[in-house]
């Protein structure tokens, strides 16, 4: 409740910040769209179909863990000088429907990335820290066939509201689903060999939809958020689960002190591979270019290694 009462708090001061709004946007604009997006895969999808047409900008700041992340008064200002507001879904931005809510709707175009896709929903137990006890997986798009549906959802919202530049948007979404579904090949060419078919991550619990998609299983340390330590029974059980079998190496996240995996690793003998979520990526990463699809792509080479893939 206190945490609702602030966030409300915090959109009313933003609100009463920018009663000009639409005058600021006339000032500075640039004649393309601005866009804000929650996390890094919207952001990179956004930018590879809107091209020159458009300012994106990532609402997380670089290097912060998403499943921690609270908006700030700035941040809700941002949101109300922009075009469109691309958000992941409920399940991963909680805060997201306080926001929405106050947004005027003839100026702003809010677009939930994951229309059209079939959630997944775990046990008990493994569900999100915080506000998403549900059991709903939030993480869609770590399944590429659930990116491109985030892909066409995107592209829908930059033609409602730039239909001009129906074409432009169009042709660079149909070139990234493309890539997409190269990258899906990869995985399921570069995953059909491997002797091992358990994803063993001391991370939190995130790549459930990749390892449903190529036929593998996965556990992790944590459940969706890394708020709550594992215990040492679940840590005991990830160790006996590494030598039972025979897993070589454990897999740790960004983002995250991976100090259970490294238990792990001392416990077993094994190394430690990163497997990237893509929530949000490093300043330095950032600045040298790091794409969604290079990041999926250094994850295959990982996984291969860890799976023991011939």
């Amino acid at each position: 409740m206190t945490q609702k009462i602030t966030l409300l708090f915090a959109l009313t001061m933003a609100l009463l910040l920018c009663l000009s709004c639409s005058e600021q946007r006339e000032e500075v604009g640039t004649g393309r769209l601005r866009i804000v997006t929650t996390l890094f895969p919207l952001y990179d999808f956004t930018r590879a179909i809107a091209g020159e047409k458009a300012e994106v900008f990532l609402l997380l700041p670089p290097g912060m863990e998403s499943h921690s992340f609270e908006p700030k008064p700035d941040d809700i200002i941002r949101i109300n000088k922009s075009d469109l507001f691309i958000f992941t879904n409920r399940a991963m931005e909680p805060w997201a429907g306080d926001i929405i809510s106050g947004l005027d709707s003839k100026k702003i175009l809010v677009v939930d990335a994951s229309r059209g896709v079939a959630f997944r929903h775990v046990q008990p137990g493994r569900g999100h820290g915080r506000d998403h006890g549900n059991g709903t997986d939030p993480h869609i798009w770590l399944d590429f066939g659930n990116a491109a549906t985030m892909v066409d959802n995107i592209l829908a919202g930059l033609v409602a509201r730039d239909p001009k530049n129906r074409t432009h948007y169009t042709a660079n979404a149909t070139a990234y689903k493309a890539l997409l579904n190269d990258l899906d090949q990869s995985y399921r060419q570069g995953l059909s060999t491997c002797e091992r078919k358990l994803i063993l991550h001391g991370g939190h619990f995130a790549f459930g939809y990749l390892a449903d998609r190529y036929g593998l299983k996965y556990e992790s340390a944590y459940a969706f958020s890394a708020d709550a330590e594992p215990t040492p029974a679940r840590i005991a059980a990830l160790i006996g689960q590494m030598r039972s079998n025979g897993l070589r190496h454990i897999f740790t996240e960004e983002l995250m002190e991976p100090r259970v995996a490294r238990i792990i690793a001392q416990e077993t003998g094994a190394g430690i591979l990163k497997l990237h979520g893509a929530h949000n990526i490093g300043r330095d990463d950032l600045k040298a270019g790091a794409s969604f699809l290079t990041l999926m792509e250094q994850n295959l080479r990982n996984l291969r290694i860890g799976l023991q893939c011939r």
